[in-house]
């Protein structure tokens, strides 16, 4: 026979207070008096038959027993408050957010997002921008937008959009631009490159799928973004390594090269979904984004 659960308004109060701290600060957050919260906790420890807070001073402080309850009804109203948010973002009128690596969404998305908006009005897209490691699973999200290497975790819907393909590009501003552009690419190794401090592996990865020894690299000039590493490249200070999705319109209007081509490696650029937000707005995003991706592809140049 299932257990009755005390008054859930006294639950709320408490798990306010739990939470704030405070009883003060529990009353202003649920737009009562300090004596209504008063009268809800001592409700809730009647019901209960246990001491839940105890007096400190002025204030109060949770017993052994009301950390525990404090614990359990701060996950269940927290999961409560997302599950009702989540309800309110599925309306018609609600946006749609999507998360995204800021070198991504500077360097690709933002240059598409009119046709986009023109393409899908009933998206209502919102973006996020995040630098560093994503966390698709962040509330608040509807979506994430990133690179990353399979497999893929049982709790998203992950809509595979293009391999991630990486190669050197150079400005023709680079000093040395007319020579190496007729060069094979081992004359790489005899150049200081620019290089990602988010992604150590690239110039290595490339250099290995070129049957060059990944140790004869040198490295030069680090930065920690890759919109920073690019915008290097732009202002002729190095060659640099990127994927070709983000050079894609600097390749296309001739303000960045890529002699040397693009290797393919085993990330792809996906949108994450969670399953349970995954429905015909995701899907339709999923779809314009592998169409757009696909259109035209860049020669290196």
């Amino acid at each position: 026979m299932a257990t009755e659960l005390p008054p859930l308004n006294a639950l709320r109060a408490f798990e306010a207070v739990a939470r704030l701290g405070s009883l003060k600060r529990a009353a202003d957050e649920l737009n009562v008096t300090h004596g209504a919260i008063s009268r809800q906790l001592r409700t809730l420890e009647e019901t209960l038959g246990v001491a839940l807070l105890q007096k400190e001073g002025r204030g109060v402080k949770l017993t052994d027993t009301g950390r525990r309850l404090g614990e359990a009804s701060g996950e269940a109203f927290a999961k409560l408050r997302g599950a009702c948010d989540e309800l309110r973002r599925d309306t018609a009128e609600a946006p749609f957010v999507l998360g995204c690596p800021g070198s991504l969404l500077a360097r690709w998305f933002i240059p598409r997002l009119d046709r986009l908006n023109r393409d899908l009005p009933e998206l209502r897209l919102q973006l996020s921008a995040s630098e560093g490691e994503l966390d698709p699973r962040r509330p608040g999200l509807d979506a994430t937008l990133w690179y990353a290497e399979p497999p893929w975790p049982a709790d998203m819907q992950v809509f595979e959009l293009d391999a991630e393909r990486i190669g050197p590009v150079l400005s023709p501003h680079h000093p040395r631009c007319a020579a190496l552009r007729a060069l094979p690419a081992a004359a790489l190794l005899d150049e200081p490159l620019l290089h990602p401090a988010s992604r150590p592996q690239a110039w290595p990865s490339w250099a290995q799928q070129q049957g060059l020894e990944p140790a004869r690299l040198r490295l030069g000039q680090s930065f920690e973004h890759l919109y920073f590493l690019l915008e290097a490249a732009l202002a002729g200070l190095g060659v640099a390594i990127a994927p070709q999705q983000l050079v894609a319109d600097d390749l296309a209007s001739g303000r960045l090269l890529a002699p040397w081509g693009f290797v393919e490696t085993s990330a792809r650029l996906a949108l994450w979904v969670p399953t349970r937000r995954v429905g015909r707005r995701a899907e339709r995003l999923a779809e314009w984004l592998r169409a757009e991706l696909h259109e035209a592809r860049p020669s290196p140049g």
